[in-house]
């Protein structure tokens, strides 16, 4: 599961330089062309980066939020399964389980 939030996370690193090369490629050619400025260029691609950088923020807060609840939830039926079983076994063992009180001898 881990490995999988990786290459998600790097997928979208990889785009996002892709992204960035295409922009930039883009405004290289309206500077050519004399679309924009050099000046209006540097502006555009400044704010398209810092736009990026939020939504980055965003989505990696957002997915390591989603994967903490998803840890969170697994160690949680991970301990109520291991109490199980341990109840289990003592009473197979005739032990009484951590849970519950011993008995009083008459």
């Amino acid at each position: 599961m881990i490995d999988t939030f990786k290459k998600t996370l790097l997928a979208g690193l990889g785009a996002a330089v892709i992204t960035k090369g295409k922009v930039q490629e883009s405004l290289e050619d309206f500077v050519k062309q004399g679309r924009i400025s050099a000046a209006e260029a540097r502006e555009m691609a400044e704010k398209i980066a810092e736009e990026g950088r939020r939504e980055f923020d965003r989505t990696s807060a957002a997915l390591g939020a989603k994967a903490r609840d998803m840890l969170a939830s697994l160690d949680s039926k991970c301990i109520e399964r291991i109490e199980h079983l341990e109840a289990r076994v003592s009473a197979l063992e005739g032990k009484p389980s951590k849970g519950s009180r011993p008995h009083a001898k008459a």
